[in-house]
Order: C-alpha cells, then sequence, then structure tokens
C-alpha cells in the first residue's frame, strides 16, 4: 500500500510518499481502506519534533490519527458483517491514518451517516467533536451577540453554524477577503477580516450598545485581547487554540483583578477540561458530532488534497492557507 511516511523530524519536504506491506489486523481490530485521511495543526507540530500533547513517534512514522473509509478484512473476535461497512474512526494517540490502509480497533467505529462523503466524516470525528467538546462551556440563546476567531477554519465553521442554530448573532472573524466571503457564505450575521486594523471598530458600530456574550478563541494575541474587550459583563472568553508561536501571539492570560472588575470569565476549554464534562468519555462527543451532521445541522467545510501531497497540505496549514478541515484523499 501506498503511505506518508516520516524518517526524519523536521520541514513539510520529509514526508515522503512510500510503499509498504499491507497491515494486519489483530483480534478485536479491523482494517479499512481509507478513503479520506484527516490532517491536524497538532501534525505539523509533531513532524518538527516540537513537544505537543502527544509524545514524539518513534521514527519512520505514518502520521494522522482520522480516516474514514470501508471496513475490507476484520481481525479475530470481530463480527464479519463489518465487512464492507462505511466506517469512520479517529486512531487515539496512535497514527497511521496517511495510508491507503489502516488499522484500528472496532471499538473506535462509528458508522458514517448516509448524507456525509469519506471527507466529512473525517471532519466531523475530529473537528467535529471538539467542536461538540467546546460548546459544552455555553449554552447560547436567541439573541446572544457570539465572536468567532478563525471562522473559516474548520472547528470556526462549526461554531458559526452551531451559534446560528442556538439563535444567536453571529460576527466571524477570518484573514483575508477570500475567507472573509467564506464565512458569510456559511451563515455569520457580519464577517470581518481581522487582518484590518480597524475591525473592532467596525464590530463596535455594528453591535451598538450590545456587548458580546461569547468570544470563542482560537487566535490569541492582538485578536483575542480586542475580542475580550468586546465582551460585556457575564461575557465568557473560552480559548480553545492559538495561532501564534511568540508570546505576543499566544493565549491570552487575564489576571484574576481584571476578570473581576470585568464582571467576565476565561477560561481554556480544549484537553481534560473538554474530556472531563463529556464524563470522561470522548465518544459522547464523537456521537454528538456524527449526530449533529447527520440530522444536517452542522455541515464541515473540506480543503481537500491527494495523499502524494501530503506535504504541501502541512505547507497550507501552516501558512494559513486553508479553509475548512484539511483532508488527504487517496
Amino acid at each position: 500500500m501506498h503511505v506518508i511516511r516520516l524518517h526524519a523530524f523536521g520541514p513539510a519536504e520529509n514526508l515522503r510518499y512510500e510503499t509498504v506491506p499491507d497491515p494486519v489486523p489483530g483480534p478485536g481490530e479491523v482494517r479499512i481502506a481509507v478513503a479520506a485521511a484527516g490532517v491536524h495543526l497538532i501534525d505539523t507540530v509533531l513532524r518538527k519534533g516540537d513537544p505537543g500533547p502527544f509524545p514524539l513517534p518513534e521514527l519512520p512514522t505514518v502520521p494522522g490519527r482520522e480516516v474514514a473509509g470501508t471496513v475490507e478484512r476484520v481481525g479475530a473476535d470481530v463480527a464479519t458483517s463489518l465487512l464492507g461497512a462505511r466506517v469512520v474512526a479517529h486512531l487515539g494517540a496512535g497514527p497511521g491514518g496517511y495510508a491507503e490502509l489502516a488499522v484500528t480497533d472496532a471499538a473506535r467505529l462509528h458508522e458514517i451517516p448516509a448524507n456525509l462523503d469519506a471527507a466529512q466524516a473525517v471532519a466531523m470525528i475530529g473537528t467535529g467533536r471538539t467542536t461538540m467538546g467546546i460548546v459544552q462551556f455555553t449554552e447560547l440563546r436567541p439573541g446572544d451577540i457570539v465572536v468567532v476567531t478563525a471562522a473559516a477554519g474548520g472547528i470556526g465553521t462549526l461554531l458559526v453554524q452551531y451559534a446560528k442554530n442556538a439563535g444567536a448573532t453571529v460576527i466571524g472573524l477570518a484573514g483575508g477577503p477570500a475567507k472573509v466571503d467564506q464565512v458569510r457564505g456559511n451563515g455569520a450575521d457580519l464577517a470581518v477580516d481581522y487582518l484590518s486594523p480597524d475591525w473592532p471598530d467596525r464590530v463596535r458600530a455594528w453591535i451598538g450598545a450590545r456587548g458580546v456574550r461569547v468570544l470563542f478563541d482560537s487566535v490569541g494575541g492582538a485578536v483575542a485581547r480586542a475580542g475580550i474587550d468586546l465582551l460585556a459583563p457575564g461575557g465568557q472568553h473560552l480559548v480553545y487554540g492559538w495561532s501564534g508561536k511568540s508570546n505576543a501571539d499566544g493565549p491570552v492570560r487575564l489576571s484574576a483583578a481584571e476578570l473581576a472588575e470585568r464582571g467576565i470569565t476565561s477560561e481554556t476549554v480544549v484537553g481534560p477540561p473538554m474530556l472531563a464534562r463529556a464524563g470522561g468519555d470522548v465518544r459522547v462527543l464523537e456521537n454528538l458530532a456524527m449526530a449533529e451532521a447527520a440530522a444536517g445541522r452542522l455541515r464541515p467545510a473540506i480543503h481537500r488534497f491527494p495523499l502524494a501531497e501530503a506535504a504541501a497540505a502541512h505547507r497550507a496549514l501552516e501558512a494559513r492557507e486553508t479553509t475548512g478541515k484539511v483532508v488527504l484523499e487517496p
């Protein structure tokens, strides 16, 4: 089978398109003929050899933790009725997704809803489950004003839709005219280019005397700081990532004094806090994400690359040139 393998940590060019023996599923496992594999920003961090939420893999490694396709072989103790099923799975801490074939525990599988293709299913098992984890931390009500940073990204796209479904007024921030157009087309009530220095003034003029109740923040730095300044008393700053690499562009840390004075809250919601809210079972969030997609309430945006062009996908993701969920297709 063809895979993308990393033999040495470093630039995207270190991702090699190679041929390796087909994997064999063990007891309780299935082998999936991969139709789509998700690319995550964490993949680029691990590729460079930087510390991240996962330990660095042993080299050589096949990156990727999200796959969708068809079950074409089962191991011992797995029902043969799964053969031919359209499935999606998050592989967990073990990589292996950038491949034509992937092996995983049968317990990780979800059936792909009929209204989703493989790439959309991959988006929901990854960014979709994270989105459902984020929204656990707030209760949106009709009339709330919500700001979504990086609203053209995979999670941002879904947050805009979720907030609109809840009856909120949604302001989506994105970098550059093309991404702003995408955010507008996704249903945001106001789409703003955060690369424009006067974007906060434009938002203030648009919302008038009302304040923002929830800021969904995955950007950090000056953009997050300006968004926090738009929060009304009782507002929430929910952090689920940050784009910058320097301290100045990292996550905004608010002092207890400022939080008390403003009457707002600020918390990082990814990782253990998100899992704790889900009762320690990440599958709860995966089930919610797949259900929302099956019902047509959440529609992921997809940025597709051929599997052989994984290096190009990594470069584009790191350069913020992608929109929606980045997916590799064999």
